[in-house]
């Protein structure tokens, strides 16, 4: 009895905190402590940087990496994203609450935590009303174009601190590449060989020695070469590097935050589009990581622990964060195994600025921006342009729009071109169902049912003949409102080529669903078909389809009758109801009932129809 009772605990915590629970191990816990301690170090510049550009003060980075970087991972569904400040939340905060107020001061900061509280809400609303599904939306072409242009980003970003120059004054990646293309005449060479030291290390280490914490080395060999170079030198080179510098303690405390309820209503509105902005980034980066991890995401649980990160870090100091690019694919290289790096790394931060504080100050940026160079390279995946090239063109061109997108304009609206370019093509392609022209091989001596639309046989001096009197026509796809006008041309075009074959069998297993459109389309056809003498059948209808026809009246239209089963006898039946003058006359011989039909010896023959002309899509 007492050995059943941590069963229900087991149960419990995986159902509070996921599967990863079972996979803790004393190997887990070392590999997480150590690409933890890598995504503490990587935050402690971007922390600062990205709360100044949101508006407020440099601490309020930190506060935004320790408690929703803990939740997020706690309660989300990828054991890899790491979350905290990005710089398109940031951008997003500052151009949003600088209208209604003054950045860095007291009202500012405020209506911020405000604001981050209102968006956990309505994150954690998605999530729990089991909206997450719409991610399902986000085509793997968009999220590959768009960690493509995440790679290209986190590059850019990097330049600066990797020559050795300063930042833009104007914020956007095109005027940063301008302020490079300016600059970069003034580079430091202590920056460039800091670099170097950097991207040798840690891509030698991942060649030779893949289990070892490669990053983390390339960084702490910098930060050494560095500190010899700058006391072995007689020149300022190595003492003019720009280093992370004096970092204060992050203690984050809890604290209501305070604005008036006429205020509420007006950042209601802001934080419903700061919501799109932070769960669009947080799914494309978690789905982005799966890919590389091959971990499934539960978008629903995603949007939950993202939501809560956020109404919790709204109440100690932090403001929106959500899963973080830069942070969450070298945690992923640097050998996570569950989101308890994510832990480490918010407590290694408060640690580290409590404790090593002056030793981290003393790591040069030129070291953190080469490491981001070195996964942005990773992320490009040209290979995989290659091989998107080659196996479609549309897909490439997705993928293609939505990378150009999140490089030039915000991360949000690239997300949604790439998704809408993906639905446009969807679309497209079902909007064109492939209707292909059926028969008998009667050259081979087994007469097998093939597709004379390009078939091999048709490349032949003699194509092989249809029978004149009945089109065999096999639909392939939906017949829903936005394909009826296609698949009506194609019926038209059917009906008016010179001496049309009057009857027509469609072969209907392969049409999945039709709507109401659909229907009356079908009711268009057998009235056509009827008036020119002929009839329509149907092979093999699918019962969703025979559902709605019975809904529709169609099928009492039709008749059961015209509905078959197999082939030979839809055949078999409808060869009763040609016309045997055209039939005596005929020399295809298509089907195996025509063998009953005698030959005469003086009479114009008719061949029949050839398959010439291709009919599909």
């Amino acid at each position: 009895m007492s050995a059943a009772t941590p069963q229900p605990t087991q149960h419990f915590s995986e159902r509070l905190f996921g599967s990863w629970v079972r996979e803790l191990s004393a190997r887990t816990l070392r590999a997480d402590a150590m690409a933890g301690l890598l995504g503490a170090v990587l935050v402690l510049p971007q922390g600062i940087a990205f709360a100044t550009l949101a508006g407020l003060p440099p601490e309020y980075g930190l506060y935004t990496a320790i408690v929703p970087c803990i939740i997020a991972a706690l309660f989300g569904s990828s054991w890899h994203v790491m979350s905290g400040p990005t710089n398109a939340n940031s951008l997003a905060l500052f151009a949003m609450l600088t209208p209604l107020t003054t950045a860095f001061s007291p009202a500012y900061i405020q209506m911020a935590l405000v604001v981050t509280v209102m968006v956990g809400v309505m994150q954690w609303l998605i999530g729990t009303l089991r909206l997450g599904t719409l991610a399902n939306f986000i085509s793997p072409a968009a999220l590959f174009g768009f960690t493509s242009g995440a790679a290209v980003l986190i590059g850019v970003y990097a330049l600066p601190d990797l020559l050795g120059i300063g930042s833009a004054a104007v914020p956007g990646a095109g005027a940063l590449l301008m302020h490079v293309a300016e600059q970069w005449k003034w580079a430091q060479p202590a920056a460039l060989a800091v670099a170097a030291v950097t991207v040798l290390v840690a891509l030698g280490l991942r060649r030779w020695r893949p289990q070892w914490p490669y990053m983390l080395a390339g960084l702490v060999s910098a930060t050494l070469f560095a500190w010899v170079m700058a006391g072995q030198t007689d020149t300022a080179m190595f003492t003019n590097l720009r280093l992370v510098g004096a970092i204060a303690v992050p203690w984050p405390h809890f604290s209501v935050p305070q604005i008036s309820w006429a205020s509420v209503s007006e950042l209601f509105g802001l934080a419903f589009v700061l919501t799109i902005v932070a769960l669009g980034q947080s799914i494309s980066i978690a789905k982005a990581v799966a890919a590389r991890s091959g971990q499934r995401i539960d978008a629903n649980r995603e949007f939950r622990g993202q939501g809560l990160s956020n109404i919790v870090g709204g109440f100690f100091s932090s403001y929106v964060s959500c899963g973080s690019m830069n942070r969450s694919m070298p945690n992923l290289q640097a050998g996570a195994r569950t989101p308890l790096a994510s832990v480490f790394s918010a407590l290694l931060l408060l640690a580290l600025v409590a404790v090593s504080a002056p030793l981290l100050a003393q790591i040069p940026m030129a070291a953190l921006a080469a490491l981001l160079c070195v996964v942005a390279i990773s992320l490009l995946d040209l290979p995989r342009w290659r091989q998107l090239l080659q196996l479609s063109r549309t897909e490439f061109s997705v993928a293609l729009a939505t990378m150009v997108a999140t490089v030039t304009i915000r991360l949000e609206i690239a997300i949604l071109l790439g998704t809408l370019l993906s639905l446009m093509s969807f679309l497209y392609r079902t909007s064109h169902p492939a209707m292909r022209t059926m028969g008998f091989d009667t050259t081979s001596p087994d007469r097998q049912f093939v597709v004379l639309d390009g078939a091999p046989a048709a490349e032949k001096a003699q194509p092989l003949p249809e029978c004149p009197q009945l089109k065999l026509l096999r639909m392939e796809g939906e017949v829903y409102f936005g394909a009826t006008q296609h698949v009506a041309d194609t019926l038209h075009a059917l009906r008016h080529v010179p001496n049309p074959q009057k009857h027509l069998l469609v072969m209907g297993k392969s049409m999945n669903f039709i709507d109401l459109a659909g229907a009356e389309l079908w009711e268009t056809e057998l009235k056509a078909r009827r008036a020119m003498g002929g009839d329509l059948y149907f092979h093999r209808p699918r019962p969703e389809v025979i559902s709605l026809w019975k809904t529709t009246g169609f099928t009492r239209v039709l008749g059961p009758e015209h509905q078959f089963l197999d082939k030979r006898t839809a055949i078999a039946t409808i060869f009763q109801k040609l016309d045997p003058d055209i039939c005596l006359h005929c020399t295809a011989r298509v089907f195996w009932e025509c063998q009953s039909v005698p030959v005469p010896e003086t009479a114009e023959p008719v061949t029949g129809r050839s398959s010439e002309k291709p009919l599909h899509a």
